[in-house]
């Protein structure tokens, strides 16, 4: 992507283009000044840390219309950071529909003045300034993320294994960055298997063109085992990474993760409160000493399939 579409850019101007002549100063002001504390705080375990900086760069009386401004502001930018962060076209290939995706939540958002979710914000400040990339139409992959050795010790403690250490050891998962793939929940498009494998393979492009990374982790209830039996269509989610070399940590019950359990399907829910199932999340993590050869044999393989 050397630019965006015409149609895109327009419409992050016409955002800016909302604002008042003093808030757009103060948009272009914290456009500079929160980028380098947004990206020092990019690696951190807390997701929301270059959204707080970027909060705190426009001020503690700052509106939704000037946050939507700065993530616009920044995505104007974001062909430029792209290139210079040097990422592999299976990512590169993904920013147009990503672009258009977000200049038309903007765009609404401002119709309306809806406020701005937090997680949205987040997300998309991560986003404009290339903390978080395209994975697939659906997901999106943090590029420095931590994986503490207390997890992997707490799960084989709690009972739940202790081969995950010997691939985290082998990995050396507790002195290199790890990517993390994260849903999109405003755009479901590519939440199946194919969208997910995709996903898998970006992140293997990614690790071979950096190899200071130690492979792609991610982690949510949807990887819980029971969801096996409880909700078959979702095993892929959880199989196809450890079929592929992938390992999985325990990391325990949460009412985040039984809110989002039952939030879309109503035979979860009705055990959830039968007290039947109690959703847990876990931890998969794919080293790239395997997550690259599969996401190779992937590709022969689709390649096969294409010419038959």
């Amino acid at each position: 992507m050397e630019t965006l579409a015409p149609h895109t850019e327009q419409a992050f101007k016409a955002i800016r283009a909302r604002l008042t002549a003093e808030e757009r100063t103060r948009v272009d002001i914290a456009s500079v000044e929160a980028v380098d504390p947004a990206v020092a705080a990019a690696p951190h375990w807390n997701f929301d840390l270059p959204a707080h900086a970027a909060d705190r760069a426009l001020g503690e009386d700052a509106t939704d219309a000037m946050r939507r401004g700065l993530v616009a502001t920044w995505a104007l930018e974001l062909p430029g950071r792209a290139r210079q962060a040097a990422l592999p076209g299976e990512v590169m290939e993904l920013y147009p529909y990503w672009m258009e995706k977000m200049a038309g939540f903007l765009t609404a958002a401002a119709d309306t003045n809806a406020a701005y979710d937090a997680d949205h914000w987040a997300k998309d400040v991560r986003m404009a300034v290339v903390l978080s990339v395209p994975g697939a139409l659906t997901q999106t992959i943090d590029l420095s993320s931590p994986m503490g050795p207390g997890q992997v010790v707490r799960n084989g403690r709690d009972g739940h294994g202790w081969s995950q250490l010997v691939h985290y050891a082998r990995a050396q998962g507790w002195k290199k960055p790890w990517l993390e793939v994260h849903t999109e929940a405003r755009q479901l498009a590519d939440f199946n298997e194919a969208g997910w494998d995709r996903a898998w393979a970006t992140a293997a492009a990614i690790c071979k063109t950096r190899p200071e990374l130690a492979g792609m982790i991610g982690s949510s209830w949807f990887y819980d085992p029971p969801l096996e039996t409880i909700s078959p269509r979702l095993a892929y989610l959880r199989l196809n990474p450890l079929k592929g070399g992938a390992f999985i940590i325990h990391q325990g019950p949460a009412p985040i993760h039984t809110e989002r359990a039952g939030a879309s399907s109503p035979t979860r829910k009705a055990l959830i409160d039968s007290g039947e199932y109690t959703p847990a999340s876990w931890l998969v993590a794919w080293p790239k000493s395997t997550l690259i050869p599969w996401a190779e044999q992937r590709k022969v393989a689709m390649e096969m399939m294409a010419a038959a």
